[in-house]
This record gives C-alpha cells, sequence and structure tokens, in this order.
C-alpha cells in the first residue's frame, strides 16, 4: 500500500541539521505514527513521503519554508515583567504559551532578562533551519473511521483510549 491522503503511517527517522549533528531520532523508541495529509508532519516530509510503501528508505533535506518557516524577527519582543506570574523565577531558556497576533497560541522561549523587561522569541526553534531526515516506512495502511475522527493515530504505536 502506498502512503496517501489519510493512511496510518509509521516512519523510523533521524533529524540532523546541516553541520550533521543529530537533532531528533526516534532510535531506540517505537516508531513514529501519523495520519498522512492531516497536517502532523511538516509539509516537505510529508511531500518526500506521498508514494512511498513500507520497506522504503529516502533522504530528504527539507529547506526551512517547507519545515518550520524562516526566522521572524517580530517575534522576538521585550515585554515587561509584570506580564509574567510573579511567582515564577523567570530563567533564559524557559518556554511560555502566549497568544499570536491573530489570537493563536504561541510557544515563546526567553532568550535575554532585563530588570524590567523579559525578551522572548516566538519563532519555532528550528525556524531558519535546513532539516536532513533519514527515513525508513515501516507501515502503511488504512485509518480507521475513529482515528479520522480523533485525528490521531489508535492502537500500538498511537494514542489508547
Amino acid at each position: 500500500m502506498k502512503i496517501a491522503e489519510k493512511k496510518v503511517v509509521g516512519i523510523n527517522y533521524t533529524l540532523r541539521n546541516d553541520a550533521g549533528e543529530t537533532l531528533d531520532s526516534s532510535e531506540g523508541r517505537d516508531a513514529l505514527y501519523y495520519i498522512h495529509g492531516v497536517g502532523q508532519l511538516i509539509s516537505g516530509l510529508e511531500e518526500a513521503l506521498e508514494g512511498k510503501t513500507a520497506g522504503d528508505k529516502l533522504n530528504v533535506s527539507i529547506p526551512p519554508e517547507k519545515g518550520y518557516g524562516e526566522r521572524q524577527e517580530a517575534l522576538i519582543q521585550k515585554v515587561p515583567r509584570t506580564q509574567f506570574p510573579q511567582d515564577v523565577d523567570i530563567q533564559k531558556g524557559m518556554q511560555f504559551h502566549a497568544q499570536g497576533g491573530g489570537g493563536q497560541p504561541l510557544v515563546v522561549t526567553v532568550v535575554d532578562l532585563g530588570l524590567e523587561d523579559v525578551t522572548i522569541d516566538g519563532n519555532h526553534a528550528l525556524a531558519g533551519v535546513n532539516l536532513n531526515f533519514e527515513v525508513e516506512v515501516t507501515e502503511v495502511r488504512e485509518a480507521t473511521a475513529s482515528e479520522l475522527d480523533h485525528g490521531h493515530v489508535h492502537g500500538p504505536g498511537g494514542h489508547q483510549h
């Protein structure tokens, strides 16, 4: 069976940056399962997997625009410390949930601390990075009606209800 929209797909993968550093990997863990075509993977990886079958192996380089986007300087802002919980000792690298300009949820990372301001970055950590994947397709099957209704994989390698 070929990978196509609304198929459940299992993959083993290793993700590296252009310097060859491993950023993420499924090695030593269960395969990653997802429903193809519903936005659970970055678009560049979904496009590369389209039409593949169980047992296929591929290496694919994905540019930022097909991954996590280009870095946007507008997403780096100074905000008053008063906008953070009073009982939290704010440190560089901490992440907080916020709302983006259109009201969408956004995770921001603290990148600098001043006496009265906190500099936050709303860019994804991999924004602006070329993503180099080594992928092996381990399984392709039909998604069940329940999986499609819930928007995620059930059973082995997926979510149990």
